[in-house]
């Protein structure tokens, strides 16, 4: 069977690497390692994305969903101190870095849990929701991401994503449409697309 960065837990001999980068106009430090998404760098969309994002009126928590090694959620946290971070995924390589990557950069407003999409979230709601989803594990998932994202979301929060055109941008945007009150390209860049849906406030 081949072993995907969504895979709970990976098999492959480990190999961190660790380095800086300039995220919302802060310097952090990253480890990261095979078996988890974008192990040389931050990649080109999470960094788009995590550029983009801007904080939503309504009150709550952010959720930074398959947050891999942890890039999103702590660039996130940095910004915005005042508000709680979850940081969920289903790769125990990838929460390991998450916490390793949490305390080399001094990011406390963050709680990290193991969790396959939103089975460990019931009782949670957010402000916000923000993710760069598992393409290669297919519509299926991605979509269901979109429709839970909707129940989790608090009236009038947002769910942000980033994905690229010829991985099925147009259509995510379509599917976005017939859940949410509001669909917007945020941004274009190198075939990337930074989608913003917004749910009703009632």
């Amino acid at each position: 069977m081949t072993e995907h960065y969504f895979s709970q837990q990976p098999q492959s001999k480990s190999s961190p690497k660790t380095w800086k980068y300039k995220l919302r106009n802060k310097t952090y430090s990253f480890t990261s390692d095979v078996g988890v998404f974008s192990k040389n760098e931050v990649d080109y969309g999470s960094r788009l994305l995590i550029e983009n994002f801007e904080e939503p009126t309504v009150g709550g928590n952010f959720l930074d969903l398959g947050c891999g090694y942890g890039p999103i959620g702590i660039s996130i946290a940095g910004s915005y101190p005042n508000r709680q971070v979850y940081m969920t995924d289903v790769n125990e390589r990838a929460l390991n870095l998450a916490n390793r990557n949490l305390e080399q950069n001094h990011i406390q407003n963050v709680s990290l849990i193991q969790s396959d999409l939103f089975s460990e979230l019931d009782a949670h709601q957010f402000a916000a929701i923000l993710t760069n989803p598992p393409i290669r594990a297919g519509k299926k998932v991605v979509h269901a991401i979109f429709d839970e994202s909707h129940q989790a979301l608090e009236p009038g929060g947002e769910l942000w994503v980033v994905i690229q055109k010829k991985q099925g941008a147009p259509s995510a945007k379509k599917k976005l449409s017939t859940l949410f009150e509001k669909v917007d390209v945020i941004d274009r860049s190198k075939g990337y697309y930074i989608l913003r849906a917004m749910r009703s406030k009632c």
